[in-house]
């Protein structure tokens, strides 16, 4: 029998594991959370919105200071499998970490097919380093930047960890003192057979380059490697492997799984302030 992915058969075998809007109900509106609360949001919390990191009009940030001066930052990369979505959507994470004291940075980036994937990783990189850069200006603590991202957002979060930040950016070579990784996809081979692939068009070259999974390099930053306790065994593996890969290479790293939660849902504890992950920041951040 002909495989075309491990033991996947057929492109509906693997979009089953890979669609996660197959495992909801059918009126279920996940998004429609996402985007209500991130309005508010932006309405109730002081920020600074749209500011530019790269030459492109995609390329920029939305920040929300803490109160106090000298915080901590989390910066989050938001997910749409390359090809949807964008920082305005997930605004509501704020919520969680402003009253932990920490400022919330989310990149937004250009989108497939209008860009590449390899382009799209290069300005997640470049974000992270303006933030390393610039964030004192927003009353941010550039000493202590912590990284994460859900779904497509926790792949590019995770090519940001294996960044040659010295030898590529000028910077310490690991800038970063914390990793949360939400449903990330780690292993990019089994996606060029999905539905997705007219969109993000994958080829071997791109998934090398991109499956950072299979290109770990030693870093001294501590990861929680979490998906939704609900969500399909691919994306179970996917966590596992980038875990059991970070592990094996000498550094730390965490796996544990969101309890009752999905696809969507993996990210709400952002959004409340005495959840795990965010008491997990909180003490990564070394927030007093």
């Amino acid at each position: 029998m002909r495989y075309l992915y491990r033991d996947f058969e057929t492109q509906a075998h693997i979009d089953a594991q890979y669609n996660p809007s197959l495992l909801l109900p059918a009126n279920a509106q996940p998004m429609q959370h996402f985007c209500e609360l991130a309005a508010k949001t932006r309405a109730s919390l002081q920020c600074v919105l749209d500011v530019p990191f790269g030459p492109t009009r995609e390329e920029t940030l939305d920040i929300f200071p803490a109160d106090a001066p000298n915080a901590p930052v989390f910066i989050f990369i938001h997910g749409g499998y390359w090809r949807a979505l964008s920082s305005k959507d997930f605004s509501g994470i704020a919520n969680g970490l402003k009253p932990l004291g920490i400022t919330t940075v989310l990149i937004n980036y250009a989108l497939c097919p209008f860009v590449t994937l390899d382009e799209i990783t290069r300005q997640a990189r470049a974000a992270t380093a303006w933030v390393v850069r610039n964030i004192a200006n927003y009353g941010g603590d550039a000493s202590r930047i912590a990284i994460g991202g859900h779904s497509a957002g926790g792949h590019l979060a995770a090519m940001c960890l294996q960044t040659q930040w010295a030898r590529d950016y000028g910077l310490p070579q690991d800038p970063l003192c914390g990793g949360l990784l939400f449903s990330g996809l780690y292993d990019l081979d089994p996606l060029r057979y999905s539905y997705l692939q007219p969109l993000i068009q994958l080829d071997a070259g791109t998934i090398r380059r991109n499956s950072p999974a299979f290109m770990v390099r030693p870093s001294s930053t501590p990861l929680w490697v979490t998906w939704g306790e609900k969500e399909s065994p691919e994306f179970a593996r996917q966590s596992l492997i980038y875990h059991e890969a970070w592990q094996i290479t000498g550094n730390k790293s965490q796996l544990q799984a969101q309890a009752q939660a999905n696809h969507f849902s993996v990210i709400h504890g952002l959004e409340d302030s005495g959840s795990a992950v965010c008491q997990w920041l909180a003490r990564t951040l070394s927030v007093a």
